[in-house]
C-alpha cells in the first residue's frame, strides 16, 4: 500500500483503504485487458477485509488466487505469486 505523499509506502499492511491491520493474506490477481502473460498484481489483506478485497475483483471477472502471508517467505521470493 502507498504511503501519502513523502512518505514511505506501508509494508506488511492490509491494502483495503484506511486499514492499517497486518496484512494475513496475499491477493494475486491479473486485468486480462492489460496483464499478459505471467503478470500479476499482488493486494494484501488482513482478515477482515479479504473477502471485500476478494469480491472486488472477481465481480470484474479478474482471476484472482488468495493463499495465506507470510512476509518473510513472500519477501525471500520476491512477492511473485
Amino acid at each position: 500500500m502507498i504511503g501519502g505523499i513523502g512518505a514511505e509506502p506501508a509494508q506488511d499492511v492490509c491494502s483495503r483503504a484506511a486499514c492499517r491491520e497486518p496484512a494475513t493474506w496475499r491477493i494475486d490477481w491479473q486485468n486480462p485487458r492489460i496483464h499478459t502473460g505471467d503478470r500479476w498484481k499482488t493486494w494484501l489483506a488482513c482478515d477482515e477485509h479479504v473477502e471485500y478485497l476478494r469480491g472486488f475483483l472477481e465481480a470484474r471477472s479478474f482471476p484472482v488466487r488468495v493463499a495465506a502471508f507470510d512476509p518473510v517467505t513472500d519477501a525471500a521470493a520476491g512477492a511473485e505469486p
